[in-house]
């Protein structure tokens, strides 16, 4: 029975958080009782976007489902060691890989993303091939690759929103329901924002005939995955938090307060076949019997500033 073989990755920076046009850095270390014979230790550095269709657009877009295929926006493969053996006990190949963009597929490294259908992520992955007879050994590790903080010309100017919400400003679709009489008011302090502040506002029931239940504010994502032949649009929630919870004293101001997780939202991105961008929803549900709902909504432009 062969003597187990164990390979670890570590990164220098602890947090894994990297800026484009620096030098991801880090240590492979292969651990072994015995000495090991191989045919070649390899490390891949990837950044890939990967895109999907929602199952009720596949079918629809075949046309153009190529175009959803995986972005490579990062890759590099760096020879660790050539064909040979590896004494017994603990090895050590430090290794350096710049982190510049793959030119032929994008233009920048896009943040790390965790989406619905769209999703950026950064590995490291090493290989150590052990020939024909034996496994090929494998161990890989994720890295996160942030914007370095700056101010991009459309985030300048802050876009402070007072709104009113009543009856007659809804757009409501079906004509037969009933929306209770009742009027709203409220801001949001910016809707271009940074993704290292909170998400503020206020909002103040002035008046409503029907007791209210709940008052939320939602945070969505609109991706859009495709190119010029078609697109496919989808809008998912990532967090909903109750502000209000039953029927709210009139006049009160109540203030919003959200913070954007991380991984799940980012800068908004705008590139060649795919699109990433943010909304706030307004929700306020009625105490009822059908317990009617009114939404408002607020797209929202996020930088790291």
């Amino acid at each position: 029975m062969s003597s187990p073989v164990t390979m670890d990755i570590k990164l220098k920076r602890v947090s894994k958080i990297y800026h484009e046009g620096e030098v991801l850095s880090g240590l492979l270390t292969i651990v072994s009782k015995t000495d090991v014979n191989h045919q070649g230790i390899n490390l891949y550095v990837d950044g890939t976007v990967s895109l999907s269709l929602s199952t009720k657009n596949v079918g629809v877009f075949e046309a153009f489902y190529s175009s959803v295929k995986p972005v490579n926006v990062l890759h590099y493969t760096v020879e660790v060691a050539k064909p040979g053996k590896l004494p017994s006990g603990k090895t050590d190949f430090p290794f350096e890989v710049p982190l510049d963009p793959n030119k032929s597929a994008a233009k920048m490294l896009y943040e790390t993303y965790q989406g619905v259908y769209v999703n950026v992520s950064y590995t490291v992955k090493s290989e150590m091939k052990t020939g024909m007879l034996k496994k090929d050994k494998f161990e890989q590790i994720e890295f996160f690759i942030e914007y370095p903080p700056s101010v991009p010309e459309q985030l300048t100017e802050s876009k402070y929103v007072d709104f009113t919400l009543e009856p007659d400003k809804l757009k409501v679709k079906d004509k037969n329901l009933v929306v209770p009489d009742f009027k709203v008011e409220g801001t949001m302090d910016n809707t271009v924002h940074s993704i290292l502040k909170p998400f503020t506002g206020t909002i103040k029931v002035v008046h409503s005939h029907t007791p209210i239940r709940s008052i939320e504010v939602q945070l969505v994502r609109v991706e859009t995955c495709g190119c010029a032949e078609g697109y496919s649009k989808d809008v998912t929630e990532i967090q909903n938090i109750q502000i209000a919870d039953g029927d709210v004293c009139r006049g009160l101001e109540i203030p919003v307060y959200m913070i954007f997780p991380r991984l799940f939202s980012c800068p908004s991105v705008q590139a060649n076949n795919f699109k990433i961008e943010f909304e706030v929803n307004l929700v306020i549900v009625f105490k009822d019997s059908k317990r009617t709902c009114v939404m408002e909504n607020f797209p929202i432009l996020i930088g790291r500033y």
